[in-house]
């Protein structure tokens, strides 16, 4: 079968490495090869190496396989060279003729992990996972760094949750208005009072929320090359929602990977580019993208209380791919005495799935360092951040908690305590 088909998409891809200037700004900007000689940087194993890689020729360079896909390579190119875009297809083709190890496999299901752990259960599911020998044997065994940070399962998941409650009244004279709510696998096996926040900010801006069916996004499989994978979950999430972007009902998430992927990264990477996988990518909206929106044609609610609070805020590489600014920053400026600083560090490390390898913990932290020590030195006891991973990778590294900012927005409405 063949998983990196020779579509628009390569032939794309192929044309930018005639934009390439070697410059080296893509390396001078790599956060992994400032940290280690395992990654010579983009410029080598993007633009300079793809030129050799055929059809007929060895596998490439397996150097690519440490890039941990942060993109900011493609934010720096002046040229608009898609390194990030070739170093993925180009771990797809490893992949493809050596196969995925078990330690990829099991990680990039994140549903699968997620409806394994979460429920009742729980407790027992943390409690193991939180012992030091049982991670070592893990970490022997699979490869998973015994130091890495796993998030805690929950006892309920988003959904069961949503099915249960009491949704509020719409007065009959309200305009109808409806959005999807797409939660990704954080929000539904580990964080769920995160989708409590989302639902419960967007009914009281008087959205309906809707919650179709839905599978992991396929980023996580993605970023390990499992590329036939993630073409299926993209397949299954494009019908669950299509029917509802072609009625232009805008789909909003909270987790920055799963909107980027929904809107770009699987369509590019996957060559997908038919009229209903181009609706859903035009109708989703990440949370804040979305609130904004709302604000800049006054139909945001802004009946704020004060928050007297001052909070370092890190904008994750997967928002900044977005290319939509700093939307949270835009919307959370309107609470009453609530002040955010970004803290322009860089990337946490932790990139999904790549910071759980053994080989590459260790890196993941030095990439991270920096950001660590900003969120330290702001002396704040609570840092936020958009991306559940690199929430998780700032608590394991800083000693802080990370949370969503769409949760001090729905303090700011009074809807939680």
């Amino acid at each position: 079968m063949m998983i990196i088909p020779e579509d628009h998409i390569e032939q794309s891809l192929e044309a930018s490495l005639d934009h390439c200037i070697k410059c080296n700004i893509c390396t001078a900007a790599c956060p992994v090869s400032a940290v280690t000689d395992l990654f010579p940087g983009p410029k080598y194993v993007g633009p300079q190496a793809q030129r050799f890689r055929h059809a007929r020729q060895p596998s490439p360079d397996e150097s690519v396989d440490y890039c941990s896909g942060c993109r900011v390579c493609n934010e720096v190119c002046p040229t608009g060279v898609r390194i990030a875009e070739l170093n993925a297809r180009a771990r797809a083709r490893l992949v493809a003729e050596r196969g995925i190890p078990l330690r990829n496999r099991l990680i990039s299901r994140s549903g699968l992990v997620g409806r394994l752990g979460a429920g009742p259960h729980a407790p027992i599911a943390n409690a193991l996972l939180g012992s030091k020998p049982l991670r070592m044997v893990i970490e022997r065994t699979l490869g998973i760094a015994r130091e890495a940070p796993l998030p805690a399962f929950s006892r309920y998941t988003f959904r069961s949750w949503f099915r249960r409650r009491r949704a509020p009244q719409i007065d009959a004279g309200t305009p109808k208005r409806q959005v999807v709510y797409f939660h990704g696998c954080s929000a539904n096996y580990y964080e769920p009072w995160i989708g409590k926040a989302v639902v419960a900010v967007l009914e009281h801006n008087g959205f309906e929320v809707l919650l179709p069916r839905q599978r992991c996004c396929g980023l996580p499989l993605l970023s390990n090359g499992d590329f036939a994978a993630a073409r299926r979950a993209h397949e299954e999430n494009v019908a669950f929602l299509a029917p509802y972007a072609l009625r232009t009902i805008p789909i909003v998430g909270a987790s920055t990977s799963c909107t980027l992927t929904l809107k770009e990264e699987a369509p590019e990477l996957l060559g997908m580019q038919s009229d209903t996988v181009r609706a859903v990518a035009q109708q989703t909206y990440d949370i804040f993208e979305f609130l904004r929106l709302l604000h800049m044609r006054g139909e945001l609610r802004t009946d704020f209380r004060p928050i007297e609070r001052t909070l370092p805020y890190h904008p994750p590489c997967q928002l900044r791919a977005h290319r939509i600014g700093r939307p949270a920053l835009d919307v959370l400026e309107l609470v009453p005495g609530l002040r955010l600083i970004e803290t322009h560090a860089g990337c946490c490390g932790i990139a999904g799935t790549y910071g759980l390898k053994v080989e590459k913990y260790r890196i993941s932290m030095d990439v991270g360092a920096p950001l660590f020590e900003t969120v330290r030195r702001s002396g704040a006891d609570m840092a936020l951040c958009d991306s559940e991973t690199c929430r998780w990778q700032i608590s394991h590294g800083a000693g802080v908690v990370a949370r969503h900012p769409i949760e001090i927005l729905a303090e700011a409405y009074g809807l939680v305590t």
